[in-house]
C-alpha cells in the first residue's frame, strides 16, 4: 500500500504537468489563431486544476488512464478554419514534447553536476520524477497523435481529409471511441504507441549525450 501511494506520488505531478502544458498548448493556439473563448473560460492558464475532469482524474488514479478537460473552441473566430484548427490540434502535442526536451536537458543537468545527491534515496526518487515528466509528455503526445476521436490526430486528419472523412468519422465515431476505451482497459493502446514512445525517448537522450 505505501509502495503504491509512494509511486503515485512520484508519477502524478508528470501527468499534470503533461496535461497543463498540452491542454494550455491548445488554449494559447487557438487565441493566437483569433478564437479567445479559451481565455473567456479560464483555460489559458497552466493551472492544473482548471483542466481537469472530476471523473477523468479519478479514473487516472484508480484505473491509471483518464482523460482531461477539452479547450472548448470555435472555428467560426478563425481567419482559415481548416488551417487554425491544425494549428490548434498540433499545438497541445508540440508543447508535450518541447517539455520532454526541456526536462531531457534538466535531466542531464542534474545527472552531470549532483551526481552525489541523485545516489542518495530521496535523490533517485528526484530523478524518478525528473524521468517520468519526460516519459509522460512523449506518451502524451504520441498518444494525442493517433487519428481517431476524440483525439487530435482526428480533428487533423479530419481536416486534412475533408467531408469524406468528416462523414465517415460523424456516423461511426461512437464505435470508434468504445473501441478506443477497450483498447485503454485492455493495455493494448501500450503495444501500439510503445515503439514510437521509447525511440523518441532513445533519441532525446543520445542527443543530450552529444552535448
Amino acid at each position: 500500500m505505501l509502495e503504491s501511494i509512494l509511486s503515485m506520488l512520484i508519477w502524478l505531478p508528470a501527468i499534470l504537468i503533461g496535461i497543463s502544458i498540452h491542454e494550455y498548448g491548445h488554449a494559447l493556439a487557438a487565441v493566437l489563431m483569433g478564437d479567445d473563448t479559451p481565455k473567456y473560460q479560464g483555460r489559458l492558464t497552466l493551472n492544473p486544476f482548471k483542466h481537469l475532469d472530476p471523473m477523468g482524474f479519478i479514473c487516472l488514479l484508480v484505473l491509471h488512464f483518464g482523460w482531461a478537460k477539452p479547450v472548448m473552441i470555435n472555428p467560426r473566430n478563425f481567419k482559415n478554419p481548416k488551417r487554425d484548427d491544425i494549428i490548434v490540434s498540433l499545438a497541445g502535442v508540440v508543447m508535450n514534447l518541447i517539455t520532454a526536451i526541456v526536462f531531457t536537458f534538466i535531466l542531464k543537468i542534474y545527472i552531470g553536476n549532483f551526481m552525489e545527491f541523485a545516489n542518495t534515496e530521496m535523490g533517485y526518487i528526484l530523478y524518478q520524477m525528473l524521468r517520468y515528466v519526460v516519459r509522460i509528455n512523449i506518451v502524451l503526445m504520441v498518444f494525442n497523435l493517433i487519428p481517431l476521436p476524440p483525439l487530435d490526430g482526428h480533428h487533423i486528419l479530419q481536416d486534412i481529409g475533408g467531408r469524406r472523412v468528416y462523414n465517415f468519422f460523424h456516423q461511426y465515431s461512437q464505435y470508434i471511441r468504445i473501441g478506443l476505451i477497450l483498447l485503454l482497459i485492455t493495455g493494448n493502446v501500450g503495444r501500439i504507441i510503445g515503439p514510437p514512445v521509447n525511440g523518441i525517448e532513445n533519441i532525446l537522450f543520445n542527443i543530450m549525450r552529444v552535448f
